[in-house]
């Protein structure tokens, strides 16, 4: 069953540590993500981008498939379902499909324009007993087309945004999507505590959580990061793992062309990704 995020943020931003995010591309990627979080008995969640969600013929199928896969794996570890730098129509079309979170990334409207939507689709979800993440500030990189130049957020803003009732707050702090450059400074932690001290017990996201360095992760943990979201890292390890097979002639070896054997050794770089991000985040143990 799915479930909002909103229980295992709250005992995440209690005890220090975080819950991943971990995108989802296809059914390999589901089984491998919720197979690890069952097996190291820890919370979850599915991020799902509207690209994505598009790719894999529509929310209600996604949401369909999540939920088919729960039952039939037996997971029982908390799993939350959540729309990725949703947009405002995105939102709504999540909601009527069964997703148990969404994210409305109000971050590329003025001030104003971003508490009016949060506002109104924090309500909206109140009412389904869905969680809500908001954004202020900008993700560097590229996401499904939107380019953000990664400025830091502005402390007073966010506590305008957590003020309305968000379930969690992704602020920007120099983190970036995709691949981090060689010439990256590093995340703010200054602004990160800062934004910290203006919203209290809010839990804060931190998006680009593939490549920053372990010790950052702990850092930003340790001022109130609850949710880290990974999804380039377990794209590369697929592909590196899918790659190394086919060169070394595997699929050319038997049926080792059939999608089943093809698949499994990207799917468990995958797990080894998410188990290493798990434990990283000290979310193991904590269902």
């Amino acid at each position: 069953m799915l479930v909002s995020a909103k229980e295992m943020l709250t005992k995440a931003k209690a005890g220090h540590y975080a819950v991943g995010q971990f995108n989802i591309n296809n059914l390999e990627w589901t089984k491998a993500v919720l197979q690890t979080a069952e097996e190291l008995n820890s919370p979850v969640i599915l991020g799902v981008s509207e690209g994505a969600g598009k790719y894999m013929c529509g929310f209600k199928t996604v949401a369909d498939m999540v939920k088919a896969m729960i039952e039939s794996l037996g997971i029982t570890v908390p799993v939350a379902l959540h729309l990725d730098h949703g947009t405002y129509e995105g939102c709504y079309k999540c909601i009527e499909a069964g997703f148990s979170s969404i994210m409305f990334d109000g971050s590329h409207y003025p001030i104003e324009e971003n508490v009016e939507k949060t506002k109104e689709l924090v309500a909206v979800t109140r009412e389904k007993g869905m969680s809500i993440e908001a954004e202020v500030g900008s993700i560097g990189g590229e996401e499904d087309g939107v380019i953000g130049m990664g400025e830091c957020a502005d402390p007073d803003e966010c506590k305008m945004i957590a003020d309305l009732g968000v379930t969690m707050l992704a602020a920007g702090i120099g983190n970036i999507h995709g691949k981090y450059p060689e010439n990256w400074p590093g995340l703010s932690f200054e602004t990160l505590d800062a934004i910290q001290q203006k919203t209290g017990d809010m839990p804060l996201v931190l998006h680009g959580g593939t490549g920053i360095p372990a010790d950052m992760i702990k850092k930003a943990i340790s001022l109130g990061v609850s949710k880290i979201n990974v999804n380039t890292e377990c794209q590369l390890a697929f592909a590196e793992a899918t790659r190394k097979y086919i060169e070394e002639g595997k699929d050319l070896a038997g049926k080792g062309f059939d999608p089943r054997k093809l698949l499994a050794p990207g799917t468990e770089a995958i797990k080894a990704t998410v188990r290493e991000k798990m434990e990283l985040f000290g979310s193991v143990g904590k269902a």
